[in-house]
C-alpha cells in the first residue's frame, strides 16, 4: 500500500510504501494542503496500480533518488546525457507539480462528472499515451513544441495493421492533454502551451443513408422478431445506446412519445451523450404499431423493451454480425454500419421537408449546424444554389399584384414582402398559386 504523510517537522507531504520488501519513503516539495494532498494521493494510485501489475520502475518516478540506484544498479550512475533528459521527480525543488501527477488530481477531480465509458476512453489515454510521454515533466515546463512534437509521433504511428492514426484518433487523444493542461494553468498561473494549436483538419463525413425503397425493403425482408427494432431505429433516429436502453417505462403511448433518458455501453446503464440528447421523440404511426407488437412478443416482467432471449438488453455485436450485415448482403446492399440507420432519419425528416430545428431536437443535437454540414446534400431544398424559389416567389407575387390592381375585390399585395413573416409569405405563396390555377383553366 502506497500512503501519502506528512512530515512533522516540515509540514510537507511524503510517500511511504514497501517495494521489493524494502520500506522507502520519498519526499516532496509540497506542503500539505488539500489541493496538494489530493495531487500526491492521485500519483500514490499510479504508483500501487503499476507495483501490482509489475510495470513500476523506482527510476521511472524517482531518478533523484538513491533508492533507484538500489534497485536499478545498472543505471546507478548514469552519464550526462541520461540525466539531461531524465525526468523531474517529486522532490524537485520547485512548487509546480509533475505532469503526472497533476493528471491524477485531474482526472479523480473529473471523474464523477464523466460518463463510465468516457472514464475508461480517459484513463486509457492517459495510460497509453499521455503519461508516458509526460509524467516527468513539470507541468509547466511543457511546451508547444513538446505538444506539437508528440501530435506529430502520433500521426506517425503505425498500427498492428500497418495503417497509421487517423486525424480524428489523433485529436481524440490530444483533447484530454489540451484539458488536463489548460486547468493546469489555471492552477499554477502559466499560460497553456496549447493555446492557438489548432485539431488536425478531418475529412468532410461520408455518410451512407438507405433510401426510403430501401428502408421498406429491408423491413419487409428482416425476421419478424427484429423488424419492430428496426423500424424503431430507421424511423426515431435514434442512438444504438438509446434505443437498446429504453424501458418499457420509456414507453408513452397515450402521448405517443418515446421519452430518451439513458444509454447503454458495454452492457452498463449510463447518461445519455449530452443533456440535449435527454428528449422526447413522437412515434409515428408505423413506429407505434412496430412497439405495440414488439410488446406482445416480450414476457411479462421483462422492462427492456428490445431484449435478447436471456431477457437482457440487445447486445450490439451479435446483432451487428449475426442480423445486420447478413440482411445487407442478402439484398445486395452495400455494407455499412448499423449507424447508418441515424443517418437514415435525418435525411427522410429533412426530405421530407421538417424543420431543421425540430429535426436537431429530435436527434439529440445541440443545434442545426451538423445537419447542414452532413447531410445538406441529401435534401434538394437545402443544396439548391441557383436562386429558384426566391425568383419564383418574386415573380409570383408580381403576377398577382397585377392581377388586384384589375380586382378591387382581392385584397391587394403587401408593397414590400420583407414586411410579412414566413407564415403570411406562405400563405400568400398558396393563394398566389391557387390564382394562377383558376386563371389557367379560365383561359
Amino acid at each position: 500500500m502506497v500512503n501519502v504523510r506528512t512530515r512533522a517537522d516540515t509540514g510537507r507531504l511524503f510517500l511511504d510504501f514497501r517495494y521489493r520488501g524494502v520500506r522507502c519513503r520519498e519526499q516532496t516539495a509540497l506542503d500539505d494542503t488539500p489541493a496538494n494532498r489530493r495531487m500526491v494521493e492521485g500519483l500514490a494510485k499510479r504508483i500501487q496500480r503499476e507495483i501490482t501489475k509489475g510495470t513500476f520502475t523506482y527510476r521511472g518516478f524517482f531518478p533523484d533518488s538513491a533508492r533507484a540506484a538500489q534497485f536499478d544498479p545498472r543505471d546507478a550512475t548514469p552519464n550526462q546525457s541520461a540525466r539531461a533528459h531524465a525526468p523531474h521527480s517529486l522532490s524537485s525543488a520547485g512548487p509546480t507539480p509533475t505532469f503526472g501527477m497533476f493528471a491524477e488530481t485531474w482526472f479523480e477531480e473529473n471523474r464523477p462528472r464523466w460518463r463510465d465509458t468516457y472514464v475508461e476512453t480517459i484513463r486509457g489515454t492517459l495510460d497509453h499515451h499521455l503519461l508516458p510521454r509526460f509524467a516527468h515533466q513539470l507541468v509547466d515546463a511543457i511546451t508547444r513544441a513538446d505538444l506539437l512534437a508528440f501530435r506529430a509521433d502520433l500521426a506517425a504511428h503505425e498500427k498492428n495493421n500497418g495503417e497509421t492514426l487517423s486525424p480524428s484518433r489523433v485529436n481524440h487523444i490530444m483533447t484530454p492533454l489540451r484539458m488536463l493542461l489548460a486547468e493546469a494553468s489555471e492552477h499554477f498561473n502559466f499560460v497553456s502551451p496549447f493555446r492557438n494549436i489548432k485539431p488536425l483538419s478531418l475529412p468532410k463525413i461520408d455518410i451512407q443513408p438507405f433510401s426510403l425503397d430501401e428502408v421498406n425493403t429491408m423491413l419487409d425482408t428482416v425476421r419478424t422478431d427484429w423488424h419492430p427494432y428496426l423500424a424503431t431505429k430507421f424511423f426515431t433516429g435514434m442512438r444504438t445506446g438509446e434505443i437498446n436502453a429504453l424501458e418499457w417505462k420509456h414507453i408513452d403511448f397515450d402521448h405517443d412519445l418515446i421519452l430518451v433518458r439513458q444509454s447503454i455501453a458495454k452492457g452498463k446503464i449510463e447518461n445519455t451523450k449530452t443533456q440535449r440528447s435527454i428528449r422526447d421523440i413522437p412515434m409515428v404511426p408505423l413506429v407505434r404499431a412496430a412497439l405495440q407488437t414488439q410488446r406482445t412478443m416480450i414476457p411479462d416482467g421483462c422492462r427492456w423493451v428490445f431484449a435478447q432471449g436471456n431477457g437482457k438488453p440487445i447486445n450490439v455485436a451479435n446483432f451487428t454480425n449475426r442480423i445486420w450485415h447478413p440482411l445487407l448482403r442478402h439484398l445486395g446492399l452495400d455494407a455499412r454500419r448499423p449507424y447508418q440507420t441515424r443517418h437514415t432519419a435525418a435525411a427522410l425528416m429533412l426530405a421530407a421537408g421538417e424543420n431543421p430545428e425540430w429535426v436537431a431536437r429530435m436527434l439529440g443535437h445541440a443545434n442545426t449546424e451538423m445537419l447542414f454540414r452532413v447531410y445538406s446534400r441529401y435534401v434538394p431544398n437545402l443544396t439548391r444554389t441557383d436562386g429558384r424559389a426566391f425568383t419564383g416567389l418574386v415573380n409570383a407575387a408580381a403576377q398577382g399584384a397585377e392581377r388586384n390592381e384589375r380586382s378591387t375585390g382581392n385584397q391587394r399585395i403587401p408593397a414590400s414582402l420583407a414586411m410579412l413573416s414566413r407564415k403570411e409569405l406562405e400563405q400568400l405563396v398558396q393563394r398566389l398559386a391557387t390564382e394562377t390555377n383558376e386563371d389557367q383553366s379560365n383561359g
